[in-house]
């Protein structure tokens, strides 16, 4: 059966925490003994899974010599959504999803779980192809929240794209010359935010598959954002609209 790394704290003990049956080996640096540690091996405890203490050599060995912060898991590889159309099918509220066209810095992906888990978005899309997957290093920046975030790949982002708005979910594509602002956009309703690439931004198709191209207003100096940084504003303007939805829905 493949298997798949997850190390560094975070993305360890969400996995002992959300799944804890497809952890197949877990391995923790010996003779720590500090506060991470001990809550690494209270949630090992409470989800049953056996934690062997080896020397730092070992884990530098399972990965390569990356910066596993002294644990690291061998699981089975979690599933991404079978398919978007059946993710969509289960919500019961609007979608709010992030689209990433070919983000390929795993730092970067790793970052957008992160705010996709901190304001609700319902899945992370990507193409298949020239663009960074679940590695490792992308759980580990996530935190955790690559566990709690599914993540669709799919072959034709542009058909994506299409099949959304068909669905009557708006496509927003982020881009520093979009002619909308953030702050004018119906953001109650089914949302895609379509992000480009690191230094690239969207693609030509892409960009024209948007139902238009919106950007962030900014007062400095600096021409864009990092990617993991524009989701996360424009994320949280989606969080905000639907938090004051909810609130005047309860306002007698």
């Amino acid at each position: 059966m493949a298997q798949a790394l997850v190390y560094g704290f975070h993305a360890v003990i969400a996995r002992l925490r959300q799944d804890p049956q497809s952890v197949h080996a877990l391995y923790a640096e010996a003779g720590r003994d500090d506060r991470r540690m001990r809550e690494l091996l209270t949630a090992a405890q409470a989800a049953g899974v056996r934690v062997r203490r080896v020397e730092r050599d070992r884990l530098d060995g399972l990965t390569g010599g990356a910066t596993h912060q002294g644990v690291v898991a061998q699981v089975k590889p979690r599933q991404t959504a079978t398919s978007l159309e059946e993710l969509l099918e289960k919500l019961a509220e609007p979608p709010l999803l992030l689209i990433l066209d070919g983000v390929q810095d795993p730092h970067n992906l790793g970052a957008c779980f992160r705010v996709a888990d901190a304001f609700g978005a319902h899945a992370i899309v990507a193409p298949r192809d020239r663009a960074v997957g679940l590695t490792p290093t992308v759980r580990k920046v996530a935190s955790g929240a690559a566990e709690t975030v599914p993540f669709v790949a799919v072959t034709n982002l542009a058909r994506t794209l299409e099949a959304l708005k068909a669905r009557r979910v708006w496509v927003w594509g982020a881009d520093p010359a979009g002619e909308r602002l953030l702050c004018e956009l119906p953001l109650e309703t089914g949302t895609a935010w379509v992000l480009g690439a690191e230094g690239q931004g969207l693609r030509r198709l892409t960009r024209e598959k948007c139902d238009a191209l919106v950007r962030i207003p900014m007062r400095g100096q600096v021409g864009s954002l990092n990617v993991a940084v524009a989701a996360g504003i424009c994320l949280y303007e989606s969080h905000l609209h639907r938090a004051r939805l909810a609130r005047a829905q309860l306002t007698p």
